[in-house]
């Protein structure tokens, strides 16, 4: 089933630069990553904007985050981050791409909540190669909005935040938004990168 995803990510990356896959994890494998204490035990800290020196600004960005330890990872956590793995070596392999790590995060975004237009890739530091956004969000509705907008040449494309839905995109040439919504939005946002991340072990 997983090796599908895999060809099927591979190829719409290789055509349009992104790719949006369903039931990259089941529902319940959802509901144990949405049950751990991160998302309750005040782990998550407000998200600044820039590399070096970040700076808060609501005006541009309004989620909280939680950096993820690979190491330290709870099961239910790390069935979605070897999968990850699993899908950087298949990239590897069909794209001829040199993605030797990955970094990610915890996000939550309050209601009303959203991320102006923006480029994951900064210009002091190129080794993102891969943005990968998945989705914990249960039952979420059309009305309730929370889309990934992203901006595709002349045109723009809108995907809503559903729950296992995994959206991967070229870190460096995809700018993208996140739209506000009526309820808390949960995601896992990661990279892919061309050399070792110092933020795994965090």
């Amino acid at each position: 089933m997983h090796i599908n995803h895999f060809e099927t990510i591979a190829n719409q990356l290789a055509e349009d630069g992104f790719s949006v896959t369903d039931n990259f994890l089941t529902s319940e494998e959802v509901r144990n990553i949405t049950g751990l204490d991160v998302f309750k035990d005040g782990s998550l800290r407000r998200a600044g904007i820039g590399n070096k020196n970040k700076q808060l600004n609501e005006a541009i960005r309004g989620d909280s985050i939680s950096w993820i330890d690979f190491s330290a990872a709870p099961p239910s956590l790390k069935i979605y981050l070897n999968r990850l793995g699993n899908l950087r070596l298949y990239l590897n392999e069909a794209l001829y791409l040199s993605l030797k790590d990955m970094e990610a995060h915890f996000a939550s975004y309050p209601s009303g909540s959203f991320y102006k237009r923006h480029l994951d890739q900064f210009k002091s530091d190129d080794h993102r190669k891969l943005s990968v956004l998945l989705y914990l969000n249960e039952d979420w509705q059309p009305e309730q909005g929370g889309e990934l907008r992203m901006y595709l040449n002349s045109t723009q494309k809108d995907f809503l935040p559903l729950g296992g839905r995994l959206i991967c995109f070229r870190s460096d040439m995809m700018e993208h938004e996140v739209l506000p919504a009526t309820r808390e939005r949960l995601s896992i946002t990661g990279w892919m990168l061309d050399q070792f991340s110092d933020l795994r072990h965090l």
